[in-house]
């Protein structure tokens, strides 16, 4: 369904649903076609291994010193420069002359965790998908922190009470979240996780935002109908430097100075377009199986408009 960045560009919308593109729940195409769903594996191509698809360390959106005082280019120095680019190197290791060499970085992240049984290059590839999530979610200088638009703020509004309300359950899912992990703000579309069905009585109060708890690498891109907003990373390396064991410290500098909330925006506004794509292929569903059933219960000599008469 869902998602996002790092994809922050908003997909085209269209009115009718004639030329909906069949995409994954969290908004990239899927290729779970190449996957059998009763046998995926960390299969080996035979031949000498040859790179068809390197993943390559990108880069903040910004000087590695933007973030200070918050957070010190000391940190981005060790955070991105290291782990962010072990996490890269070792997942280009992993994937060389597999079945996932040649995919996209979600599609590789969905198909090797593979419903729960994790394949070899699931955590690197999902930390280097959520580095680069965690990097763009940061505004420079200072200039992060304030309110969301207003129509992500109705919607907060009615989901947590109050803006407020907002940030008090996500800064302690981040303080409550044991060990290593994530914090996700996520748009949630409800829908039933079924192949062949539509989701019945869709209402807007469907599509609910939710923070929640990710352990290690695990991202929402697994989960289906999830569509990340925004996320912090509480694995200690990401704060050790300047807040020592001070995991609240960090996270209220987080939410209060460096959220980038036109990031956000961006994000969301990316969500309701994907979403609102996808309610457009249920609605032509629907209109396909009422035409079935239409003409599958009709008497054997009804003439439907457009179609052939059989003569006798």
């Amino acid at each position: 369904m869902v998602l996002p960045l790092p994809a922050t560009t908003t997909p085209t919308s269209s009115s009718s649903c004639s030329a909906f593109l069949s995409r994954h729940p969290n908004g990239f195409t899927s290729s779970a076609s190449e996957f059998s769903n009763k046998q995926r594996r960390f299969i080996r191509k035979h031949g000498p291994a040859k790179i068809s698809a390197t993943f390559e360390l990108k880069p903040p959106p910004y000087p590695l010193n933007a973030l200070e005082p918050i957070m010190s280019q000391e940190t981005l120095e060790y955070h991105w420069g290291k782990h962010h680019r072990t996490y890269v190197e070792n997942l280009n290791k992993q994937i060389v002359g597999t079945d996932l060499d040649g995919l996209s970085l979600e599609e590789v992240v969905v198909n090797s965790y593979n419903k729960g049984d994790l394949l070899p290059a699931f955590n690197n590839a999902a930390q280097v998908w959520n580095h680069d999530f965690f990097w763009e979610s940061m505004k420079p200088r200072g200039g992060g922190g304030g309110k969301p638009s207003e129509d992500l703020l109705k919607l907060i509004d009615r989901d947590f009470g109050s803006f407020e309300g907002f940030v008090n359950e996500f800064k302690t899912a981040a303080q409550t979240q044991f060990g290593s992990g994530w914090v996700w703000f996520a748009y949630k579309d409800s829908r039933l996780d079924v192949g062949n069905a539509v989701n019945p009585l869709r209402s807007d109060e469907d599509k609910k935002l939710v923070v929640v708890k990710s352990p290690n690498a695990v991202n929402p891109l697994i989960w289906g109908y999830y569509y990340p907003l925004l996320t912090i990373d509480i694995w200690e390396h990401a704060y050790y430097i300047d807040f020592q064991n001070r995991r609240p410290d960090y996270i209220s500098m987080f939410m209060d100075k460096l959220v980038s909330w036109e990031v956000v925006n961006s994000r969301f506004e990316n969500a309701k377009a994907t979403v609102e794509q996808m309610e457009c292929e249920d609605e032509r569903k629907r209109r396909q199986e009422e035409e079935r059933f239409t003409i599958d219960e009709a008497p054997a000599n009804a003439v439907f408009p457009d179609t052939d008469i059989v003569s006798e």
